[in-house]
């Protein structure tokens, strides 16, 4: 408190002495769980007492109700800048002309080489949209104890993968922790059985609408995936939980393994220092290359944004490398600038080290295709674990909601 404090005195004074016609820049945002919360109002401070002559009016929401909040304000009234994030959910706004192109900042501070991984995801008909400040790992994390409680080795392979459920299974611990109630902690899954068996090139096909749900590809993802969801090895019940309510089952030691993002990791008790470790989710298909989901969270300007002027200096800050550097250090994620710095920190080495060797990078099943297509996706797949017989005409329905969409 006492160094936002410190860094709110220079706005202050400055305000004291401002005229009356100070600019304000709106900022919408969906940054509201504790460690992005915290971190935002560091960020937003600074940007303050750097720039005393602009009133910043910063609104923060939940997630869930953003998501729809967004597509109002974009087409009506929409603030100055917005908080999103990368791959088809930027597309969908680019595509109805709702996001402003931000070429120019890319080409003034150089950023195609100081964000390398992240300039395709960026990208849209040669032009960049928006900046991008954070991106994460996506893989299992699990509980080393347990492991070496009952001599289990982190799996490398499918069929390791197999071996360490039953084993987990055998002792009356759940090998798979999820909650399914939102629907797309269950995408994680499909994403990654998709990646691994078939490549990113499909994967991508499939998300753009270029291949099918029934294509024999995609029905082997699905028996891969039974092989995990017949023996009973995903938590029971996890349609009735959230993917923070299906955290406790974890960490009180009633299942082992969680396929997620690593916005988990400041979530972690501190009896458990030391317990929890990661891996990368196994191989399935030597032959093909290994991709990686690395959700890309950005900010962008909205088309019909009042202050486009200062709206531009927000963007401009934030892809500062020092910026970056004080946002991840708080968020415990990886900065898209090359030249900031991820936080010493054993979850974010394996990050960096596994997206730094990845073949190519998705984003999220729910962000790289349309949302009409994720929303009827998402539903099939919860639908899948909890009724696996119904795969079949689960396909033909996805298939169906596939050929409406993208026509």
């Amino acid at each position: 408190m006492k160094k936002i404090q410190s860094l709110l005195a220079p706005l202050l004074l400055a305000t004291s002495i401002a005229t009356v016609h100070a600019d304000t820049l709106v900022i919408n945002s969906d940054q509201a769980d504790p460690a992005p919360k915290a971190a935002f109002e560091q960020i937003i401070s600074k940007f303050k007492s750097e720039n005393p002559e602009i009133d910043v009016k910063y609104n923060l929401y939940d997630k869930e109700g953003y998501k729809t909040a967004i597509r109002n304000w974009l087409s009506t009234s929409p603030p100055d800048v917005v908080f999103w994030y990368a791959g088809n959910r930027m597309k969908t706004f680019v595509d109805r002309n709702l996001f402003d192109d931000v070429s120019d900042i890319w080409s003034d501070l150089n950023l195609k080489e100081s964000m390398p991984s992240t300039t395709s995801s960026m990208t849209i008909n040669d032009k960049q949209w928006g900046i991008p400040y954070t991106y994460y790992q996506v893989g299992v994390y699990y509980r080393k104890d347990l492991f070496d409680k009952f001599g289990l080795a982190e799996p490398t392979t499918w069929q390791e993968l197999l071996d360490a459920s039953a084993t987990l299974k055998k002792n009356d611990i759940a090998p798979i922790a999820i909650g399914t109630k939102y629907l797309w902690p269950a995408a994680a899954w499909f994403d990654y059985i998709n990646l691994r068996l078939n490549g990113l090139e499909f994967h991508m096909d499939l998300m753009e609408g270029r291949a099918s749900y029934t294509d024999e590809r995609v029905k082997n993802v699905f028996k891969h995936w039974r092989e995990l969801v017949d023996p009973g090895y995903f938590l029971e019940n996890h349609a009735s939980y959230s993917w923070q309510e299906a955290q406790p089952f974890l960490y009180n030691g009633s299942a082992a393994m969680y396929l997620i993002g690593n916005y988990i990791a400041p979530n972690f008790p501190k009896e458990l220092d030391g317990k929890m470790g990661f891996f990368q989710f196994p191989v399935i298909d030597p032959n093909v290359p290994i991709a990686e989901d690395a959700p890309t969270d950005t900010i962008h300007i909205p088309a019909k944004a009042a202050n486009k002027k200062d709206a531009r200096k927000f963007l401009k800050f934030m892809a500062r490398p020092d910026n970056q550097t004080l946002v991840n250090k708080a968020l415990l994620q990886i900065p898209t600038h090359k030249e900031a710095s991820a936080v010493d920190n054993y979850f974010l080495n394996k990050g960096v080290e596994v997206l730094g060797k990845a073949d190519g990078t998705a984003q999220f099943y729910d962000r790289d295709t349309h949302p009409n297509m994720a929303k009827e996706g998402m539903k099939g797949f919860q639908e899948f674990m909890v009724k696996p017989d119904r795969l079949d005409n689960i396909l033909k329905r996805l298939e169906k909601v596939r050929q409406r969409t993208f026509k």
